[in-house]
C-alpha cells in the first residue's frame, strides 16, 4: 500500500502534555504522506498516546488499546485496523508487559521516541521485519514542532517544557517524563505566532511546572515569557497552569497584575494542608508558606481566581492531619479544587511506605473534601453574579438554547462553565470571545446573558 492509502487515527488520553505531543505525532504523520481520519472504523492503524501516571490512567489506557483490538478483522466491530501502536507514558514504564500480555499491540514508542512516530509506521508496511520497542531513556523534546496539527477550538495548549526537577514521594512523573526541560523561548514564541494565526486568542502555558520555565538555565524565566507573548498580535489571554508555590515569585506576580493579557488565574497544586503530611511528600510548602503566598497574591491581585490539586490518602495520613487539611481548606479558600486518592507507583518513596491508608478511609475522605468545596466554590462563584466578564464560546449546548463558554476564571474541561443566553441578532461565533453578564451561579456552573 502507498502511504496515501493508508489510515491512521490518534487517541489521545491523559493530561494536556500528553495532547500537545499528540498533535506534534499528527502533523509528522501528515507531513509524511499518511492519512488522518477520525473513525477508528476508518483506519488501518490506531496511535494509542497514554497516560500512566496512577492506577485509573493506567486502566483507562489499557481499556482504550482493548477497544481498538475490537476494530481489528477478528474483533468485535470488525472494522479495517491492522495495527496498534501504543506511545507516551504507559510503555516508558511497562513496555514489556504491554508487548507480552497485550499481543494486539504492535509497536510501543517512550516518550523520548515520539519523533519516531513515522519510522515505526513505515516499518509496518515497507519491511518484512519491523522494531516492535522503541523506549530508552524518559523524556526530550525532539518532537516538538511550532506548526503542529490543532485539536482544541477556543484555545491552544503550549507546551513549554518536559519532564520534572521535584522529588515527590507519591509521584512517577520524573520516572516517565525525566528531569525538567524548558523548551527554547523562540520556539514557543513561533508556536504561538502560529496558534494566532490560526485565529485562536487563548493559549494555555503546560508543564510540569511552569514556574520553573528556565530553571535549568539557571534562571527562572516565565514573567519574561509572559511578556514576549503578550506581544503577539492576536493572542488576547494567557493562562498559567501547573504552577509551584516556590515558583510563584513577586516578579511573576506583578507580570500577571500588570500584564492585561494574563489571565488573573492560577493553578497552584498544593497537595496537602498538614506539614507532617507534606515533609513525608517531600514536598517544599508548609501551611503557613501557603497562606502566605495566597495573602500575597490576593493582595496584589484582587480579582485572581486559584485552582489547585490534593491528595487524600497519603501513608501516615492519620485523622488529625487530615483534619487539618479539611481545616486549611476552608480558610485559604480556593474558588477551584480537584482531589486524588493516593495510588501506590512503583518506583516511588511511598510505594511500600509504612501506615499506608485502608481505601474506604481514603474514599471516605475524598467526598468530605468535595463536600467542602462544593460550598467554597458556591461562595466564589456567587461573588461574582452581576459582574460583567468576557467570555470564549467554547461550544453550543446539548439543548441548543445556550452557548457554553469560559471567562478568564475557568479553565477548559476542568473548571465550571459559563452558560450564555444571546441578545444579539446573529449567533455567536465558537472561539470568539463576548462580554456577557453574569445572572446566576451554583457550584458548578454560571448562567450569563451578553451585554
Amino acid at each position: 500500500m502507498e502511504r496515501n492509502e493508508i489510515n491512521v487515527t490518534m487517541v489521545a488520553l491523559g493530561c494536556s502534555k500528553n495532547l500537545v505531543d499528540a498533535e506534534c505525532m499528527v502533523k509528522s504523520i501528515k507531513d509524511h504522506g499518511y492519512n488522518i481520519v477520525e473513525d477508528m472504523a476508518d483506519a488501518d492503524v490506531a496511535v494509542i498516546n497514554t497516560c500512566g501516571f496512577i492506577e485509573s490512567a493506567k486502566t483507562e489506557a489499557i481499556r482504550a488499546i482493548l477497544d481498538a483490538a475490537d476494530y481489528k478483522a477478528d474483533g468485535e466491530n470488525h472494522g479495517k485496523l491492522q495495527h496498534i501502536i501504543v506511545s507516551g507514558c504507559l510503555p516508558q514504564r511497562y513496555s514489556g508487559d504491554i508487548l507480552k500480555e497485550l499481543p494486539e499491540v504492535d509497536i510501543v514508542l517512550g516518550t523520548s521516541h515520539y519523533k519516531d512516530i513515522c519510522t515505526a509506521l513505515d516499518s509496518l508496511y515497507e519491511s518484512e521485519t519491523f522494531t516492535n520497542s522503541y523506549v530508552s531513556e524518559a523524556g526530550g523534546l525532539e518532537h516538538m514542532r511550532d506548526d503542529r496539527e490543532l485539536s482544541t477550538s477556543g484555545y491552544a495548549w503550549l507546551k513549554i517544557g518536559e519532564g520534572c526537577l521535584h522529588k515527590c514521594a507519591f509521584c512517577a512523573i520524573p520516572l516517565i517524563r525525566g528531569k525538567f526541560v524548558s523548551r527554547p523561548m523562540e520556539d514557543i514564541l513561533e508556536d504561538a505566532k502560529n496558534i494566532a494565526a490560526k485565529g485562536v486568542k487563548e493559549i494555555i502555558l503546560a508543564a510540569q511546572d511552569t514556574t520553573n520555565y528556565g530553571i535549568d538555565n539557571k534562571s527562572r524565566s516565565l514573567p519574561l515569557l509572559l511578556h514576549k507573548l503578550s506581544e503577539i498580535e492576536g493572542i488576547e489571554v494567557i493562562r498559567v497552569m501547573y504552577g509551584y508555590l516556590d515558583g510563584i515569585t513577586d516578579e511573576l506576580i506583578e507580570e500577571i497584575a500588570s500584564n492585561p493579557k494574563v489571565a488573573n488565574y492560577l493553578d497552584i497544586p498544593i497537595q496537602h494542608g498538614d506539614d507532617a503530611i507534606l515533609k513525608a511528600m517531600k514536598r517544599h510548602e508548609t501551611a503557613d508558606k501557603i497562606t502566605e503566598r495566597l495573602e500575597k497574591l490576593r493582595a496584589r491581585i484582587p480579582n485572581l481566581i486559584v485552582r489547585t490539586t490534593v491528595m487524600v490518602g497519603f501513608p501516615g495520613e492519620t485523622e488529625e492531619s487530615f483534619n487539618n487539611l479539611v481545616s486549611n481548606l476552608k480558610k485559604w479558600k480556593f474558588d477551584r479544587l480537584g482531589c486524588f486518592i493516593f495510588s501506590p507507583e512503583e518506583g516511588t518513596l511511598a510505594y511500600d511506605m509504612p501506615d499506608q491508608v485502608p481505601e474506604d478511609i481514603k474514599q471516605a475522605r475524598f467526598d468530605i473534601v468535595y463536600e467542602t468545596q462544593q460550598q467554597i466554590s458556591l461562595e466564589s462563584n456567587n461573588a461574582r453574579i452581576g459582574s460583567e466578564v468576557i467570555v470564549t464560546i467554547d461550544s453550543v449546548s446539548d439543548d441548543g438554547i445556550f452557548y457554553v463558554g469560559r471567562s478568564y476564571g475557568e479553565a477548559p474541561e476542568v473548571d465550571p462553565v459559563i452558560y450564555v443566553a444571546s441578545t444579539r441578532e446573529e449567533e455567536l461565533v465558537v472561539g470568539c470571545r463576548y462580554k456577557v453578564k453574569i445572572l446566576e451561579a451554583s457550584e458548578y456552573e454560571m448562567t450569563g446573558v451578553t451585554v
